[in-house]
């Protein structure tokens, strides 16, 4: 496998597509996360069921422009992750929203089981599987980004003093 051609720094390297304008404040956790690791992204709107031509060519289209992960978040049937995966090599990661009766059971199960030969990498339900797209987004480029991976080692590392100042307080009251 060749290595990723060079893209010019403001270039978008993650798409995070939604399935309808009303999903952005799901995806919000994503977006400040990319933000703070200065992870160069765009927000676009596309349907698997009402835009199907857009959201194909949007993936077709996606290497060509520079983009290296797609993050697809949908509610309901949620088939928009699987379209994209369908047409592009890229990493899609699909988030699963619950915007439906069903409380995202339904969107989970459709971007879960796709068939052999398109995968699709599954969060969980809501804003934590967002932001968790967002990092396992971060965790796929800083395969070829030493100083992107410096950043989320710094982070897990923050993470992990948390719990520990966390604990200390805790025990001190005991």
């Amino acid at each position: 496998m060749s290595p990723p051609k060079r893209v010019p720094p403001h270039t978008p390297l993650v798409a995070i597509f939604l399935g309808s304008k009303s999903d952005r404040p799901e995806l919000e956790g994503a977006v400040q996360l990319l933000t703070e690791l200065g992870i160069a992204h765009r927000v676009l709107v596309a349907s698997a069921h009402r835009s199907p031509e857009r959201a194909a060519e949007l993936a077709r289209s996606a290497e060509g422009s520079g983009l290296r992960v797609l993050i697809a978040a949908a509610g309901g049937a949620a088939h928009l992750a699987g379209v994209l995966a369908a047409h592009t090599n890229l990493p899609v990661i699909g988030v699963p929203l619950a915007s439906s009766p069903l409380g995202g059971i339904d969107a989970l199960y459709s971007t879960v089981q796709m068939p052999p030969g398109i995968p699709v990498a599954t969060m969980a339900v809501g804003p934590w599987g967002a932001s968790n797209a967002a990092i396992l987004a971060a965790q796929i480029l800083a395969l070829s980004d030493p100083a992107l991976r410096r950043k989320l080692q710094r982070r897990k590392a923050a993470l992990a003093e948390k719990v520990e100042r966390d604990s200390r307080a805790i025990e001190s009251t005991n």
